[in-house]
């Protein structure tokens, strides 16, 4: 029986209690890894994600985790090192959605939000995990999920697509002071995915059916899906990957301006 693919790793993977988190962690598992698994509110979906990782015969923690703070990020990385080690294996998939709001309409506590969870709480945790790594001799990849609006903008969705199209570039810059580091950072960017993101599109198969017009696929992507890309980067098979994106959208991106 070959070795799996994540033998011997140590990952963390932020929001971890459903959606493409949850899939990642489960994925890991599977593949080798032991993994700390992180919420905000629904503990309960991290205790499945953790019970999951353990029937595939890895070890597993939970930990609550607000990282819009960068204390509460420090101290989850020194409550990791205690208990389990260093990570070697960064995911940052904790986030939030648009609000459907106009510029003009949203509040300073809408875009501090958006910002703060989605793009300094990923920052808190990248920084974290260098500082932990880094010494340890081991190898680093860091993954972030961003998502395709980092290159298409909605209307309503100015925090979303500010914030993931910066966390795009947080990921170039990381990719440059970490090529010698033995750290590899790269993006997933998916498009639409099952998700609690896209509860109305999984309750209503009308709904589902209108949303996934615009994806020449003709489907929305499975966590699972996403999770599988995680996998590879994580894996020694992309070492040489390094400061990309790799976009996961059933080829909704090459829809825009079709048409015109």
């Amino acid at each position: 029986m070959s070795e799996k693919r994540l033998s011997g790793e140590l990952a963390l993977v932020t929001g971890s209690d459903s959606g493409i988190g949850q899939a990642t962690a489960i994925a890991f598992a599977r593949e080798g890894a032991d993994v700390i698994v992180t919420y905000l509110h629904d503990r309960q979906g991290a205790e499945r994600t953790a019970r999951d990782i353990e029937a595939a015969g890895r070890k597993s923690a939970v930990f609550q985790c607000d990282q819009r703070e960068s204390k509460n990020v420090r101290q989850l990385f020194q409550d990791i090192q205690s208990g389990m080690g260093v990570p070697t294996i960064l995911v940052n998939d904790a986030g939030i959605d648009a609000l459907g709001k106009t510029v003009k309409d949203m509040t300073d506590e809408d875009w501090e939000d958006a910002i703060r969870t989605n793009l300094s709480g990923p920052f808190y945790c990248c920084r974290e995990f260098i500082r932990s790594i880094e010494g340890s001799g081991k190898h680093g990849s860091i993954i972030n999920i961003t998502s395709v609006h980092q290159e298409i903008p909605r209307a309503g969705a100015s925090g979303y697509d500010v914030s993931k199209g910066g966390l795009r570039n947080l990921t170039t810059t990381l990719a440059l002071e970490l090529a010698e580091k033995n750290i590899n950072v790269n993006n997933i960017a998916p498009g639409m995915v099952l998700t609690p993101m896209n509860q109305q599109a999984i309750d209503d198969p009308n709904v589902l059916r209108q949303q996934v017009q615009s994806i020449p696929m003709k489907r929305a992507a499975r966590p699972e899906e996403i999770a599988a890309v995680a996998v590879f980067l994580a894996s020694q098979d992309a070492r040489y990957i390094h400061g990309t994106t790799i976009v996961v959208d059933g080829a909704l991106m090459l829809y825009q301006g079709q048409g015109a």
